[in-house]
């Protein structure tokens, strides 16, 4: 899928990749332009933009509350869609959606694949829908070239692993411990184990998230996973400091 050949291509490049996670709407479209601009400034390779939805069940108290102040605000799929439209139209770099089933499922699936065609969106990561419930999802996936990505965490056993992988596309996301986002994860060999054997059961590139914040995390992550993934660091930063926080903290995570 392009979205793998397009991370190929950086890691040619780069011994790390970094993701960045944004709630879209939140606290602003105007600050989401800030933050974007101030991350592929200091070097971000891909940005997960995500949809707000009223039961975000994979994220932790920073992103649910992200979420639901969006949604107070009154944004909707349609300006998210429209601000997606702008920012893959002014950076280079691949952009996904995050968001949840439901979203998908009430927009349309096979239009909703179109619109974010149309936007040159690379991937989704849609956390509440396995491959035995989205058979029609996968199918327009591979056929709309926008990689599914689907996420192993530290219970998942080697052979459900293999099983996700032969479904999913672009790259892995390898949830670093169990719980929800927001969380310090501290790396101990029963996370080399578990990312030993997220290597071992796929092909693709492996993203790791939950809990990384620190230029130590992302040096951890060097020869292990191929895309460190910070999320409710960045949108805390943005709480506590204001967008203009946002380029030094990336800077800092790469050194």
């Amino acid at each position: 899928m392009q979205l793998e050949n397009d991370i190929r291509n950086i890691m040619r490049q780069k011994d790390m990749l970094l993701m960045t996670h944004l709630v879209l709407g939140y606290p602003s479209f105007e600050v989401n332009r800030e933050m974007i601009a101030a991350m592929v400034e200091n070097g971000v390779d891909l940005i997960e933009m995500q949809i707000p939805f009223s039961e975000p069940m994979a994220d932790g108290p920073v992103i649910v509350k992200a979420n639901q102040d969006a949604l107070a605000s009154g944004v909707t799929v349609a300006q998210c869609l429209e601000f997606a439209a702008e920012i893959t139209s002014r950076y280079p770099i691949p952009f996904l959606f995050m968001t949840y089933y439901n979203i998908i499922f009430k927009y349309g699936e096979e239009l909703f694949f179109q619109k974010a065609k149309a936007l040159g969106i690379k991937g989704f990561i849609v956390p509440d829908l396995p491959p035995e419930e989205g058979e029609n999802f996968f199918r327009l996936a591979r056929e709309y070239d926008i990689a599914p990505v689907l996420i192993y965490a530290p219970t998942t056993s080697d052979g459900r692993m293999r099983k996700l992988a032969g479904h999913a596309g672009g790259f892995i996301y390898c949830v670093a411990r169990l719980g929800v986002t927001g969380k310090q994860t501290i790396f101990d060999q029963g996370v080399r184990d578990y990312l030993d054997r997220c290597r071992q059961s796929t092909k693709l590139p492996l993203a790791v998230g939950f809990g990384i914040s620190r230029k130590e995390d992302v040096d951890y992550l060097r020869g292990r996973a191929d895309i460190a993934v910070v999320g409710s660091a960045t949108i805390r930063l943005v709480d506590e400091k204001g967008a203009a926080a946002v380029g030094p903290f990336i800077a800092g995570l790469r050194g």
